[in-house]
């Protein structure tokens, strides 16, 4: 049972591929360093009635 010969020479290099870097996504374009501060006037007790009631 064969599945043809393997010939290098039909094989495409795919480092030709021409691209426009400017058309690129960059994958830091929105990093950010630093903190993120929360302030709530709701106790404990509240935040986790309002999960319990998001999770039913």
């Amino acid at each position: 049972m064969g599945f043809g010969s393997y010939d290098e020479s039909e094989q495409d290099s795919g480092n030709e591929t021409e691209y426009d870097e400017d058309d690129a996504v960059s994958v830091h374009e929105n990093d950010h360093d630093g903190s993120i501060d929360f302030q709530s006037d709701a106790d404990e007790d509240e935040l986790l009635d309002k999960l319990q009631q998001m999770k039913d």
